[in-house]
């Protein structure tokens, strides 16, 4: 058993790499190619109604793919492939005919999510969506075949999978700037639907992929059956359907913001590279500081250790917000270098490198909530308190259209305007790091283990320590960086004061957070 989880653990880890290094490789060409401008910010509207079913029902984790791996993991595989089978034709129709029903109505759609876009951004973004709409009954198999190959101990493919469409934009990105070179000639595609074709081609190649893996472990058996409902398909679609009504709410926080940015040209591309960015490093810090807590959280629960249970939380707080700081304090100071040495190139000029960094800087002050509700959420539903974390979702909605109107206005040509003041773009990111953090705050002080809360007056003493750390850090690099670096900007000069002022900022942030007595660290047991 124990070889088993690692195998698993190695595949499942070598997969997820793989798939986020070829995911930086496609961010950095599209950049290159397409840079802050109307080609992506029209694919970025198309996107929002098939990236929900690509997200929600085609992703891992997803309500699909949770509920796939509970009901097939006890079945042998004759019954599995079956019940795989007859699901995977009933969904798929199902949403052929939502496909068919979104390609029709693509038009008033895009008018609903981006009412201010301009004629042109417009009238692309409902040719993208038009030429996405396959994608939505394939990520019904992506989901289901996910889950079944999950279920059969099967990790390595469904790791690596996701990053097949990646794949499919880069080589079409090459295969374009190849053949634009050579005028003579053509590989019959139009440059403004090449992102939206590269995915829909991707999706193909993904789902055919799974396809073949599934047939491969007989996992896919054909049942005549098909307008019946047998037992577990039942219990299946029970798993999915308010899975699914919880999962959709980030989703609907993205077309919220979607929705009141469209007026401004360049911002759907420019929170596109913004949250990539930030999204990267934090799924990182999820996955080895959130990830390893949760089953020593759920042990203690269930041994009924709940002062334990206490402790280790507040443990998980302190090291949340001890490696988000110094992430925000790193966004900050190198936001400029890090935004020329990974985008800078091509189609995205000076004018897109400013626009997204004023993004990045805007991310960066709420990072460190980001993490923190992510931790304080699965606290609560280890401890089966599911209620108020699924209120405040979608009360966090509410809060973000207030806060959105509030920092820009109303869209449609900024009617009904709460205020003179129109922060744009970077209204929109404050507008979900208040959410956030109030959100957070809520969760925080409600929670109770055993009738008893969080010692409150130490988790804020702490985090106020790590803040003015953060900012001591800060300061204190940029200073000596100030009075060390005098050179003009050149790529190589970039990395090097990139590398060097991370390390200033590194070590005095180590020992400022030391001397105020809220970092553990301990470098004798790592080295």
């Amino acid at each position: 058993m124990i070889a088993l989880l690692k195998n698993n653990f190695i595949s499942t880890s070598f997969g997820t790499s793989i798939s986020k290094l070829i995911g930086l490789a496609r961010q950095i060409l599209i950049a290159a190619a397409f840079g802050v401008g109307i080609t992506y910010d029209a694919f970025n509207y198309a996107y929002i109604i098939p990236g929900f079913f690509a997200v929600i029902i085609g992703g891992i984790n997803g309500p699909l793919h949770n509920a796939i791996v509970a009901v097939l993991t006890p079945l042998n595989n004759k019954k599995a492939g079956s019940i795989l089978f007859s699901v995977s034709l009933k969904l798929m129709l199902i949403l052929s005919i939502v496909g068919l029903i979104i390609y029709a109505n693509a038009n008033y759609l895009i008018g609903i999510i981006g009412p201010d876009l301009n004629i042109e951004t417009k009238l692309l973004a409902i040719r993208h969506l038009r030429i996405l709409c396959p994608c939505i009954p394939l990520s019904a198999f992506v989901g289901l075949s996910f889950g079944a190959l999950n279920a059969k101990n099967k990790f390595l493919i469904p790791s690596l999978s996701p990053a097949i469409i990646s794949i499919t934009t880069i080589i079409f990105i090459l295969l374009d700037w190849l053949f634009t070179l050579n005028n003579n000639l053509s590989i019959g595609l139009h440059k403004r639907d090449l992102l939206a074709l590269a995915t829909l081609t991707g999706t193909f190649f993904q789902c055919s992929i799974q396809f073949i893996e599934t047939r491969r472990i007989n996992l896919l058996k054909p049942n005549l059956e098909l307008f019946k409902f047998k037992k577990l398909e039942v219990r299946i679609f029970k798993l999915i359907i308010p899975t699914t009504l919880s999962s959709g709410v980030g989703q609907i926080n993205v077309l919220v913001d979607m929705f009141f940015v469209s007026g401004f040209q360049g911002a759907a591309s420019a929170l596109a590279y913004g949250n990539f960015l930030i999204q990267a490093p934090l799924g990182i810090l999820s996955n080895s500081l959130i990830l390893p807590l949760l089953p020593k959280l759920s042990q203690l629960v269930s041994k009924n250790g709940h002062k334990e249970f206490i402790k280790s939380l507040v443990l998980g707080i302190e090291s949340c917000f001890l490696t988000t700081f110094f992430l925000s304090g790193m966004f900050i100071l190198f936001n400029e270098q890090i935004i020329e040495i990974i985008f800078q190139r091509g189609a995205f000029n000076y004018e897109a490198a400013i626009l997204v960094k004023k993004v990045i800087i805007a991310y960066a002050i709420g990072i460190p909530f980001y993490l923190f509700r992510d931790l304080i959420v699965r606290a609560y539903y280890i401890l089966e308190k599911t209620k108020l974390p699924f209120q405040l979702s979608f009360a966090g909605i509410i809060l973000n259209v207030f806060f959105d109107w509030i920092l820009i206005g109303g869209p449609i040509n900024n009617s009904l305007k709460l205020f003179s003041f129109n922060y744009g773009v970077i209204g929109i990111v404050i507008s979900s790091g208040i959410v956030n953090f109030i959100i957070s705050m809520i969760l925080l002080i409600r929670l109770k283990v055993s009738k008893k809360t969080l010692p409150l007056n130490h988790i804020a003493n702490k985090t106020s320590l790590i803040f003015i750390s953060c900012l001591i850090s800060v300061f204190v690099c940029n200073l000596i960086l100030n009075g060390i670096f005098k050179f003009n900007n050149n790529f190589s000069n970039t990395l090097i004061y990139l590398f060097s002022g991370l390390t200033i900022y590194l070590v005095t942030y180590f020992f400022t957070t030391k001397m105020l007595k809220v970092n553990n660290i301990n470098l004798k047991k790592i080295i």
